[in-house]
């Protein structure tokens, strides 16, 4: 594969322009073994074949429409189904699935650009896109931009998978989410009503708790997406950055830590429950339900149905912006 490599003294991150996408990311242990943290895959074919989203940029629009379909200033607009009910990541060959182009990285930092013509997948609007990952010491920094010629709805991310072990389950991994609220979701996936509160259940992670120590709980939204596969509300202020600190993720064999800062309003806390074993990873083992998490900064699922939540209409002379920032690290 061509890949470029951003690189500082604690952290490695490789970037190919297929999807856009993270295919590796390495980091030290606490004994100062370094080692692979982000699920990937052998060579550019497999991504191209890949329908997991490992490491892409997700978009038009990140998460779920319902019914793959939303009005916009009296305009239906239809996005094609890649699930039963739902557009998911913005519905077949997103852009997940194209080249982008690459600009030649410079101090620790790599850009990626595309041009979404007006009409694919039914989005209205020529999008112009940019992706830029940049490393600087423990950080990786990723941030999203985008202008329209036409109204439309926009709501990027990234999907990288982790495992701060490097292998096996995560169920072990201890995770702290700063949320007092999350979004239920119906049988589609898809928000069935407003932010609800945490306390009381099992999608309580404002303290450390292990991953796995709720995940079989008989709550009917953990039945409903077979694991954590849902949207966390972010509580709290902005720091100097404009960032929120919304994660932090310790793997307490290896020490490994990852925190997550955003200026988006939602994490999709997700628990790689799609995995099914027919996913090759790079180390020629099979991915399964519970080997990755997922955590995707990204505006609320479904928001163009739902004028209720925060939007995600982008108009002429508008920019599009959404930064995050994760720190690596390990525990004493």
């Amino acid at each position: 594969m061509n890949v470029t490599w951003l690189r500082s003294d604690t952290l490695e991150v490789g970037v190919i322009a297929h999807g856009a996408r993270i295919v590796a990311v390495r980091a030290p242990d606490r004994h100062g073994q370094w080692g692979d943290i982000a699920l990937g895959l052998a060579d550019e074919d497999a991504y191209r074949r890949d329908r997991d989203y490992l490491g892409a940029c997700v978009g038009r629009f990140a998460n779920r429409i319902a019914g793959g379909r939303f009005t916009l200033d009296g305009t239906e607009y239809r996005i094609p189904l890649n699930e039963p009910a739902t557009a998911l990541h913005g519905g077949t060959g997103g852009f997940e699935s194209v080249p982008w182009e690459r600009a030649e990285p410079r101090d620790g930092s790599v850009t990626l650009r595309r041009t979404s013509p007006d009409g694919e997948n039914g989005f209205p609007g020529t999008l112009q896109v940019t992706v830029t990952y940049t490393v600087e010491g423990p950080l990786l920094r990723i941030e999203h931009e985008a202008r329209t010629d036409a109204p439309t709805v926009v709501n990027l991310t990234n999907h990288a998978y982790w495992n701060l072990a490097g292998a096996g389950s995560v169920e072990d991994h201890e995770v702290t989410l700063a949320a007092s609220h999350f979004l239920p979701v119906d049988e589609h996936l898809v928000p069935s009503g407003p932010p609800a509160p945490v306390a009381d259940t099992p999608f309580d992670l404002r303290s450390s708790q292990r991953i796995g120590a709720r995940l079989r709980e008989g709550h009917p939204q953990l039945r409903a997406t077979r694991g954590y596969d849902h949207t966390y509300v972010i509580d709290g202020d902005p720091d100097a950055d404009g960032l929120r600190h919304a994660v932090r993720v310790v793997e307490p064999r290896s020490g490994r830590t990852l925190e997550l800062r955003t200026d988006q309003p939602g994490v999709q806390f997700y628990t790689g429950n799609m995995l099914d074993g027919s996913l090759v990873l790079r180390d020629g083992s099979a991915a399964r339900q519970g080997d990755a998490f997922c955590l995707e900064p990204q505006a609320f699922p479904d928001s163009p149905n739902r004028p209720d939540f925060p939007s995600t209409v982008l108009r002429p002379g508008e920019v599009y912006r959404s930064r995050s920032a994760l720190r690596f690290g390990t525990t004493g």
